[in-house]
């Protein structure tokens, strides 16, 4: 049985993901101080920043387990990027008084033709696509009943008109391949400055994100340790709370920041408000039937077993995206 189930609550109330945040700092602090000092060996922390309230959190923490001085917060934006994640980044970065580089990875994603990889994956299913247009990929509402979920392309053209086209197969992994390549890049960036200073990477992720494979595979998925993987979204805003995170952080909508047009993470992945999908993860672990849940959560029995369908096969995506590289023989001692 695991810790979740065995303390699975007599009724299933919202509340159950509540969480003493002093002990959980606490608990996180000690693990950060040990796995950076004495298993990895090195000297201090590189934290990507995004003006997002994950990468604050495992920023805020970084300070408190080995000293600011020790954490270095890196800003990398590109072109596409949000001007509010350049800002709050800044803002974070004064509130906790670390030391920042700021990369600007556009022109290396230019020479590796991200942008124009892009863009000729879009003309397949979009011919008029070009220069001053602006895009997203999106998802449908997956609670409406329909057993598929194709993604389809938002384009605003220069003049402002909207048009949205479903994606073939072909269009969709186009544009997946060539947005990944600003993940990697980062990545690429982080290990360079923590070779540099003999620091190790510390990964952002929340338990939503790193169990339903919500990352690209040796990109932002890549780090030396990630330190809140183990908590829905919902403890992140109590933790941010508790460190007193700036509130215009806390406030921020959760975004992909990867697209020129403005996408939630919600659209583009998790089809459902992040604290309903929060209870609906704990809910699948903890055996609760869906009508225990349909009712807290606001949603049909129905639709809570489609979310628990869609759970699972992220699940299945996320296991190769896990999964290290695989040897053809083991090497033995």
């Amino acid at each position: 049985m695991s810790s979740t189930q065995a303390t699975r609550p007599a009724e299933f109330t919202r509340n159950v993901l509540n969480i003493d945040p002093a002990v959980t700092v606490a608990a996180a602090e000690c693990a950060v101080r040990d796995i950076i000092f004495r298993q990895l060996k090195r000297k201090g922390a590189v934290v990507a920043i995004s003006g997002g309230v994950d990468s604050a959190v495992v920023a805020a923490l970084c300070c408190r387990a080995i000293g600011k001085n020790r954490v270095l917060g890196l800003m990398l934006p590109e072109a596409d990027s949000s001007a509010d994640s350049l800002r709050l980044s800044r803002v974070l970065a004064e509130s906790l008084g670390i030391q920042t580089e700021l990369e600007d990875i556009t022109p290396i994603l230019q020479g590796a033709r991200c942008y124009e990889r892009r863009d000729e994956a879009i003309r397949k299913v979009i011919p008029g696509y070009g220069e001053g247009f602006k895009s997203k990929i999106v998802l449908p509402d997956s609670l409406d009943g329909s057993p598929y979920s194709l993604f389809s392309v938002v384009v605003q053209a220069p003049d402002g008109k909207l048009t949205k086209c479903r994606l073939n197969f072909e269009a969709y992994m186009g544009i997946v391949a060539a947005t990944s390549f600003k993940q990697r890049t980062r990545a690429m960036i982080e290990y360079y400055y923590a070779d540099r200073y003999s620091y190790a990477v510390v990964g952002t992720p929340n338990r939503l994100e790193y169990e339903l494979g919500f990352f690209v595979k040796n990109g932002d998925g890549a780090a030396d340790l990630k330190p809140i993987a183990h908590l829905y979204k919902s403890q992140i805003y109590q933790l941010a709370a508790y460190l007193n995170v700036p509130s215009e952080i806390q406030n921020r909508t959760p975004t992909t920041d990867t697209y020129s047009l403005p996408q939630s993470q919600e659209e583009f992945y998790f089809v459902l408000p992040l604290e309903k999908l929060d209870l609906c993860l704990y809910g699948l672990d903890a055996g609760i039937r869906p009508a225990d849940i349909a009712q807290e959560v606001g949603l049909t029995m129905q639709q809570i077993e489609q979310v628990y369908h869609l759970i699972c096969a992220r699940r299945a995506i996320a296991q190769y995206l896990h999964a290290p590289a695989l040897l053809a023989h083991p090497i033995q001692d």
